[in-house]
């Protein structure tokens, strides 16, 4: 038999369908007594060191309005331009109630802009 090159490999893979290629994954895994997601159980194991890294790498965070400060029918106003679709009462209720988060799950660039829009009118703002 001939030996087949990494090349040729992938061309092959390429021409397979999601299932030929998921059935293909399980008999390699039982022929060689091999688990593909050993390295993800292994990543996983390395426990809180690993954690440290990720939370400095987060790609999502939460706008927190803690105070309206001095302005706050600014405040308000701004709230209504940074968050799409609320009415004025929702926007009100929003900035009395706070602290507050203002935005959820947003990213950087986006929680950067909404905070310095929000500071800016007076309101003392803090991302997590």
């Amino acid at each position: 038999m001939a030996k087949l090159s990494n090349d040729d490999l992938l061309d092959a893979f390429k021409e397979m369908t999601l299932l030929e290629l998921s059935e293909f994954v399980k008999q390699f895994e039982d022929t060689f007594d091999v688990t593909a997601a050993a390295p993800v159980a292994m990543a996983a194991a390395a426990g809180p060191a690993a954690a440290a890294p990720a939370e400095e790498e987060k790609d999502s965070f939460d706008v927190v309005l803690e105070n309206a400060g001095d302005k706050k029918i600014q405040v308000i106003k701004v709230v209504r331009e940074v968050v799409t679709g609320l009415g004025l009462k929702e926007a009100k209720e929003l900035v009395e109630a706070a602290p507050k988060p203002i935005l959820e799950g947003v990213k950087k660039d986006v929680a950067d802009a909404a905070k310095e829009k929000l500071e800016a009118a007076g309101a003392k703002i803090s991302l997590k």
